[in-house]
């Protein structure tokens, strides 16, 4: 089998569906980086990926992804009891409900100290500003020390972990050093803690990282721990990404302001589920083979990497009707199949790998959209297509607005 990872990084999020209407939609073999690949795709192929009998994640993720979006030993590369204890961690802080509501309360307070510079300054990009907000409302709401002088470079970094994780060149070599740069301040501020904490103060999700015991009952390292506290700052901030291109349907689409300022709260959630669904995020994820496998009477052989379809899914229309016309009335008063809406990946969070931070990432989605639909603000010419061939992708220009009031 030739290797397809350069035709991988030449045609990011199409690869894979391209791949797959080539081989008329059977199961794609290739190589990547020289590792024999099996590409599934469906909502059987997501219970399969996320039966951990089938698949493991330790060894999976390529050096490049864990040293700048995951981190070397995070709990995406973990399986088994140490993955469980270390999840059910994130479990706890990410899927309380009053967590997360209190989370997007604070990312309405910064929002609305950001918009008031926003009217003085006169022209933004948006998603560097989303960006700002978000690290900003992460650090306050998870007690993570951050100064207003540290704040820009803070979000700097962040962006650059998940905008470089699969490049080559300039983009990888900016998501490492930020990496480190970030481990390091949190790595200080977790020895910090642990020095002088003060007991009695109110637990935060900071202090629950920092005084966290594994499946061995051994504190973290403050490496490994500054690792996981980006795990939960880094991927809230991501959400930029799905705030821009929320901010780029309400453009396209205006007639779905109307119903978002009306404040209901149903629509604001399938305005954000057909955001996720519509707009690429994450092109496929992947893992290994844990022993000889058989996939619709296809043999996979140990160690195989096994990849799982996200973008393609997401378009698939034997799942979703006129899958390239945006509509959020697919989603409204309708329960959303957790094996078919894979923007994150699929599985139970609880027994599995899927991301437990997608409840914030809906709660904070839906948020952001009522509160652009109720920001008047014009958009500039400028570059607002959306490239394909590059993963992470946004719209080329960041979204430009001015005259905001």
């Amino acid at each position: 089998m030739a290797d397809s990872t350069l035709s991988l990084l030449l045609q990011g999020y199409a690869w894979l569906p391209d791949r797959r209407r080539r081989s008329g939609g059977a199961p794609v073999r290739t190589r990547l980086l020289g590792k024999r690949v099996i590409a599934l795709h469906g909502p059987a192929a997501v219970r399969f990926f996320y039966d951990e009998e089938h698949i493991h994640r330790q060894g999976a993720l390529p050096e490049p992804v864990i040293d700048t979006l995951f981190g070397q030993g995070a709990v995406h590369t973990l399986d088994g009891e140490p993955h469980r204890a270390r999840k059910g961690m994130f479990l706890h802080l990410l899927k309380d409900p009053e967590g997360v509501r209190a989370l997007t309360d604070r990312v309405a307070l910064e929002w609305k100290d950001a918009v008031a510079g926003w009217a003085v300054r006169g022209r933004v990009v948006l998603f560097d500003e989303v960006a700002g907000v978000l690290t900003r409302a992460v650090h306050a709401w998870a007690g993570v020390p951050l100064t207003e002088g540290e704040a820009d470079g803070v979000a700097r970094d962040l962006v650059a972990m998940v905008d470089g994780f699969a490049s080559a060149g300039p983009r990888q070599l900016r998501a490492r050093v930020a990496r480190r740069r970030q481990e390091r301040r949190l790595a200080r501020l977790v020895e910090r803690e642990r020095d002088g904490g003060d007991s009695a103060v109110r637990a935060t999700p900071f202090r629950t990282v920092v005084h966290h015991r594994d499946a061995d009952g051994a504190l973290l390292d403050p490496r490994t721990a500054a690792v996981e506290v980006l795990n939960i700052v880094r991927p809230t901030v991501a959400v930029s990404w799905f705030a821009v291109f929320a901010a780029h349907a309400l453009h396209r689409w205006p007639e779905h302001r109307a119903a978002l300022r009306d404040g209901d709260p149903a629509f604001a959630l399938a305005f954000a589920q057909e955001v996720r669904r519509f707009y690429p995020f994450a092109p496929f994820i992947g893992g290994l083979a844990a022993d000889r496998l058989d996939w619709e009477g296809r043999a996979i052989r140990p160690g195989t990497l096994v990849l799982l379809d996200l973008y393609g899914q997401n378009h698939d229309p034997d799942l979703w009707p006129r899958p390239y016309v945006f509509d959020p009335a697919r989603f409204h008063g309708t329960p959303v199949r957790p094996d078919e809406l894979v923007p994150q990946g699929g599985g139970d969070p609880a027994a599995g790998h899927r991301c437990p931070g997608e409840d914030i990432t809906l709660a904070l989605l839906s948020a952001l959209a009522v509160l652009l639909s109720g920001l008047a603000y014009r958009v500039p010419e400028q570059d607002l297509s959306i490239p394909l061939h590059r993963v992470p992708t946004a719209p080329r220009s960041g979204f430009v607005i001015e005259d905001v009031r």
